[in-house]
């Protein structure tokens, strides 16, 4: 490894720090979470390091009851992490210095947090694949370790609502979006997909919100975007 790649890789780290840290309290309820629908730390465990997609394992969790209702669940976490797709087409055209297999774990370790750091990266400089494995797999690692602890210990946690933990993740997200902020098409885009999903959890409830969220955001963004943008769409 040069130097050039442990560079980048302590600059990964550096940037995922913050999300890694705010995963932590949000982890420990999920897997207290878990213990109270009678999973085990080693079926956390698997859940965490095989699936490893916080707001769908909470979804999963929510309608977790015995028979598990399969379709109900796989349809939920289907369309959670359907933006996963959109991401996906996002940051691929930015890896190309990966490689197959570099492409095929960066994708696995795909979080929300790790996208929008790969994309603010990726606008000033080429995205590498140390600087994304500086982030993906601590990311990764963190979120099972304080599952699976969460699943031992989350009972002597008290809730984490009393200390406003459940807001870190929000907050988090907040920041990222002001690093992307472009004026006016950022408005309407934010306000456009932010207005759809609060509209339709209240009016329908989740996971839906997700989707039309989303679907609000690329529309807004679409109608929103400058004409010579719009040209080159074309």
């Amino acid at each position: 490894m040069t130097d050039r790649s442990w560079r980048e890789a302590r600059d990964g780290l550096r940037d995922i720090l913050p999300p890694l840290i705010a995963a932590m309290p949000i982890g420990l309820l999920f897997g207290a979470l878990c213990a109270a629908k009678g999973l085990s730390p080693l079926e956390v465990f698997l859940m965490s390091a095989l699936v490893f997609a916080g707001g769908a394992q909470f979804a999963a969790v929510e309608v977790w009851t015995w028979p598990v209702p399969v379709a109900a669940l796989a349809f939920s976490t289907l369309l959670i992490n359907a933006r996963h797709v959109l991401m996906s087409a996002s940051l691929g055209p930015k890896t190309g210095a990966f490689g197959r297999l570099g492409r095929l774990l960066g994708f696995a370790v795909l979080a929300d947090e790790n996208w929008a750091l790969s994309e603010r990266r990726a606008a000033v400089r080429p995205l590498t694949w140390a600087y994304y494995a500086g982030m993906g797999a601590p990311f990764w690692a963190n979120w099972v370790i304080v599952t699976t602890v969460g699943a031992y210990a989350g009972s002597f946690l008290g809730d984490p609502k009393a200390i406003g933990a459940d807001f870190a993740f929000t907050a988090l997200f907040i920041g990222l979006v002001a690093g992307f902020w472009k004026g006016r098409a950022t408005l309407i885009t934010v306000a456009a997909s932010a207005g759809a999903a609060a509209l339709v959890h209240v009016l329908v409830g989740p996971p839906w919100h997700v989707a039309a969220g989303a679907l609000a955001g690329i529309g807004a963004a679409f109608l929103a975007a400058e004409p010579q943008e719009a040209g080159q769409r074309a």
